[in-house]
């Protein structure tokens, strides 16, 4: 059986390099480090790792993993290497335990006579369909290095387009967050200390000091229902959006919403145009594109709208107009997709669509972060500074009285 070797070396440059490899014995990892024209410096057994057969304690595959394989990959293609060449590299040179796993088994697969994509199926956390269809294409037409590239470069605009969403959400929930756990210790430990010492003055609390100690009490002999009552809005929104009907509800609401409705609906146009533009640009079929698309919208509405072009198209309807009256799409993409349709290159279209929104989706992320932040800043000016002038005012009396 096959042993795992850890090794360390010099390459024909004279830089350290190191990484892992299977083998029968160190014998056989120095010739394959030879033909490779590395040096070796130190071999030895990788230590076994006592969690490796634990499934949740191991390393999830991370979308830059992949994104780095796709890169590497097809650069090794494109130079003349054998597909099980490439796959055997990747593997040793893996580091995320998981998804060298993966390759590896990715490779016996390949090795006992599945395609690459077929492989690659075993595998749907990791590579999903979209991936799966490009790479099906790509060793069909025998241009598999070209389909990683775009890949590649494709994944790294949507991990780019998630991480300008989601720095958008982070702040305000953040901040949220904050000021309800310091008005929480300042109704709960805070207020009473006060509460107790104006008992002892015995002097009139002005009006908003009396709302604030009530508040207070409220939250101090209902703690428990209301700690109960925030987990069960959470555990209930979650119920409502993991069901049919509650997530059409949710996204439709989500749509109409002021500011964050315009940000999805960027978001949405600038990844159904990227999505498609390079799978169509890849040699996939347009109804098959549409399916993959639709599935992986992630707003109801917007899946919707993209299976009603589907349906529109095999009643032999043009794209642009299904999109049009879904109300989701705006006129100027629908516009340009009929435009692309009528030259024969709505693939290209759809790419200066999607370049297009890149740039619409950084707009709405900074109108929403201007718009938020001054907004955050009020509230907790308002509800934190409040209840601290409400404490202080019985003090500000007495020594306006002992004066």
């Amino acid at each position: 059986m096959p042993t795992v070797y850890e090794w360390k070396g010099k390459n024909p440059k004279g830089r350290k390099v190191k990484g892992e490899m299977e083998a029968e014995t160190s014998d056989q990892v120095k010739q394959s480090l030879a033909r490779r024209k590395i040096t070796p410096v130190k071999i030895k057994k990788k230590p076994k790792d006592l969690f490796a057969n634990i499934g949740f304690l191991q390393p999830k595959v991370k979308e830059t993993d992949v994104i780095i394989f796709s890169r590497q990959f097809s650069t090794m293609i494109d130079a003349g290497l054998p597909l099980l060449q490439c796959l055997d590299i990747l593997h040793s040179q893996q580091e995320n335990p998981t998804f060298k796993k993966n390759l590896k088994k990715i490779k016996e697969s390949v090795e006992s006579g599945e395609t690459f994509a077929d492989a690659l199926k075993r595998f749907p956390k990791v590579f999903n369909e979209l991936f799966i269809n490009m790479v099906a294409a790509g060793e069909a037409g025998g241009i598999l290095d070209v389909i990683l590239k775009r890949l590649s470069a494709y994944m790294e605009k949507m991990a780019k387009l998630k991480r300008q969403v989601k720095g958008a959400m982070t702040y305000p929930l953040i901040t949220l967050i904050v000021a309800v756990i310091v008005v929480a210790i300042i109704l709960v430990f805070v207020i009473p200390v006060f509460s107790e010492m104006f008992a002892d003055f015995g002097a009139t609390l002005p009006a908003p000091t009396l709302i604030v100690i009530a508040m207070s009490k409220f939250a101090i002999s209902n703690i428990g229902y209301i700690v109960g009552g925030i987990f069960a809005t959470l555990f209930l929104l979650r119920r409502t959006y993991s069901n049919e009907k509650g997530r059409i509800f949710m996204d439709d609401l989500f749509l109409r919403l002021p500011v964050i409705g315009i940000l999805i609906r960027k978001v949405s146009v600038a990844k159904f145009t990227r999505t498609t533009s390079t799978m169509l640009s890849s040699g996939v079929s347009i109804l098959e594109v549409l399916d993959i698309v639709a599935r992986t919208a992630g707003n109801k509405i917007v899946e919707f709208a993209i299976q009603d072009v589907k349906t529109g198209i095999t009643e032999g309807r043009s794209m642009a107009d299904p999109l049009l009256e879904s109300g989701v799409f705006p006129s100027m993409v629908c516009s340009m997709i009929a435009v692309g349709e009528s030259t024969g290159a709505l693939d290209t279209m759809m790419e200066k669509i999607a370049d297009f929104y890149d740039d619409e989706v950084d707009q709405a992320v900074k109108n929403l972060t201007d718009m938020i932040e001054p907004f955050m800043l009020v509230f907790l000016g308002v509800v934190v500074g409040g209840l601290v002038i409400a404490m202080y005012l019985p003090i500000f009396s007495m020594a306006g009285a002992i004066q």
